[in-house]
């Protein structure tokens, strides 16, 4: 175990390339959701990825100059955008903070959750209905059904006019495939119902998410140098593989036109079948927007480091601005790809919708044979990978400024020896050895997915926001890098199209009530603020909140903003709760 310190500083190790290799792990969050999104949004899901990125790319400039004004914290964005909410509402910049952990955190959980499910299918695979194995135990075993076998006659009351030997050799096969599934694959140690939350399992995928997360925890104790060494490397090695997917289809003609003209919205989601734009459609693509932004935003991450860089005036720009047009290529390239083959039809196979069949289809993709697909495979396993280690990163950067502005327990402030805010990691590890419990079955993966994303999608309009409120109330601090006044102007009008996707997007997972159980886990953030401002401080912030902002200790400074802060905020509520309101899905 590394030595913990409760004062000690990060280590600035970090150039911008650094943080840009950190980073690199946003990419393969498209493998994430591709499925899910296809499903939900039909022909439009590759124009869902391209919509999604660009908004993501417009936002990060007003970012980028925040993250400059403020070279000597951590934890991202949300950290920078946060002061300028502290002189209207002591509240609101830590719930900003902590919606921005919230969606970020789960990466971890749902990454695991995928990788296991990538392991359990190359360790314990599930057999094929039509593979010799199951065959044999068919012909051995077919004289043990008649028509008067219950489950033969339950198949032939759900599937009216199957003929009796058609139902014979249907439950047969079904029980074959049964029998030859390993123990391990089905084995689950128990199941705990939460309500309004979903049920906890604790199987095989949960006792392998568990181990892959202490391994990503062990390497990441070793500093923020290693980590962004480990991500150089692995990044090389998932993502020209993955970039020549995106490419090869396109250059060798494999797009079906077809696959990608006439964009509908499907009928229902999952349908496979074009639609109108009607006002279940609308609702529909709004909520592929909606879940897309939890990944297309994502390099926004690059900035969790910036009291790591040696440079951090200089590097800030550069890490976000790189960052994004990395994700440019990838969130543009591999959707239309991936569409433009395999069909609308072909993505909302079970592989592709729970992402454990994305990388042999990345290997069908270009002609590869299994040893291709093989080594996709693995390939997959390593962005996941790099996905988690730049989510853990990311998001433990985050409790640990949070903590040290004041807004966060205490303890969370702690460092090892090697600048590491470990303390943190390891309550990012407890948190989502929940989530792994909860995200172990494919129902409970896009209940995660759908309320982690309220919390991001709420930092990203209070952050948003933040830019304009920086500009009037802190004129006087310096910015290394300044965004033009018309792009700021730009992504405060795409903060509240984000507030649309929020009120309209988030009832198209399955999940009617994902906006409110986002907001209620957003509320936890009023008793941890509490008890640490008014009970463990005194009702002051730490110094260094106030040094931050070059202001004197105790005192916020004017208000020059006056109500507009505020009028944003109940603006932002009403559009939320309208578009919540007005949209349905298709009936």
């Amino acid at each position: 175990m590394s030595k913990e310190t409760g004062s000690g500083q990060m280590v600035r190790a970090l150039d911008w390339r650094g943080a840009f290799w950190v980073a690199a792990g946003v990419p393969p969050l498209v493998l994430f959701s591709i499925g899910g999104i296809a499903g939900t949004t039909g022909k439009l899901a590759f124009l869902v990825w391209i919509i999604s990125m660009i908004m993501g790319f417009l936002q990060s400039f007003t970012y980028a100059e925040m993250a400059g004004m403020f070279g000597n914290k951590s934890g991202g964005t949300s950290v920078y955008g946060a002061t300028a909410w502290l002189r209207y509402s002591k509240l609101i910049a830590p719930l900003s903070v902590w919606c921005n952990w919230f969606a970020w955190s789960p990466v971890l959980s749902l990454g695991c959750a995928i990788a296991a499910g990538y392991i359990l299918n190359a360790l314990f695979p599930i057999p094929a209905a039509d593979s010799q194995p199951v065959l044999d135990w068919v012909t051995a075993n077919l004289s043990n059904y008649t028509a008067e076998t219950k489950a033969v006659v339950d198949y032939i009351a759900a599937n009216a006019g199957t003929a009796v030997p058609d139902a014979i050799k249907a439950v047969a096969t079904a029980d074959g495939v049964a029998a030859l599934t390993p123990a391990f694959r089905t084995w689950e140690l128990v199941a705990i119902p939460i309500p309004g939350l979903g049920s906890l399992h604790f199987n095989s995928t949960f006792v392998i998410g568990v181990v892959l997360m202490l391994l990503i925890l062990r390497i990441q104790h070793g500093g923020i140098a290693s980590t962004a060494s480990a991500q150089k490397w692995l990044a090389i090695i998932v993502l020209v593989p993955l970039l020549l997917v995106g490419l090869v289809p396109i250059v060798t003609g494999e797009i079906n036109s077809a696959n990608v003209t006439n964009l509908l919205p499907p009928s229902a989601a999952y349908s496979g079948q074009d639609g109108t734009w009607n006002i279940g459609g609308w609702t529909l693509f709004l909520g592929g927007l909606y879940i897309a932004a939890w990944s297309t935003y994502g390099f926004e991450t690059a900035v969790c480091y910036t009291s790591e860089l040696k440079d951090p005036k200089r590097d800030t720009f550069k890490a976000i601005f790189y960052s994004g047009l990395l994700c440019c290529v990838f969130f543009f390239l591999i959707p239309f790809s991936f569409q433009g083959v395999l069909g609308t039809q072909g993505m909302l196979a079970t592989g592709i919708v729970d992402g454990t069949g994305v990388g042999e289809a990345l290997g069908n993709m270009i002609g590869g044979g299994k040893v291709v697909t093989q080594i996709f495979v693995i390939l997959m396993v390593m962005a996941l990978f790099m996905a988690i280690m730049t989510a853990l990163a990311g998001s433990s950067r985050t409790l640990y400024q949070g903590s040290k502005d004041g807004w966060l327990l205490r303890y969370l402030s702690g460092v090892n020896e090697k600048g590491v805010p470990s303390k943190a990691m390891w309550t990012d590890f407890t948190f989502n050895v929940f989530l792994l419990a909860l995200a172990s079955d494919a129902a409970g993966y896009f209940y995660v997915l759908a309320i982690s994303n309220v919390g991001y999608i709420l930092f990203n309009f209070l952050n948003l926001n933040a830019g304009w409120i920086h500009r009037i109330d802190s004129a006087h601090m310096e910015r290394p890098w300044k965004a033009p006044t018309w792009l700021i102007a730009v992504n405060t009008v795409l903060a509240f199209v984000n507030a649309l996707f929020l009120g309209a997007g988030a009832k198209v997972w399955g999940y009617e009530n994902a906006l409110w159980s986002g907001l209620v886990f957003a509320a936890f953030i009023i008793p941890v603020f509490w008890y640490r401002h008014y009970f463990r401080d005194g009702g002051r912030f730490p110094k260094e909140a106030y040094d931050d902002l070059g202001l004197t200790d105790g005192d916020l400074g004017e208000r020059k903003a006056g109500m507009l802060p505020y009028l944003t905020l109940v603006a932002g509520a009403a559009l939320v709760l309208w578009a919540n309101w007005f949209f349905t899905l298709p009936a």
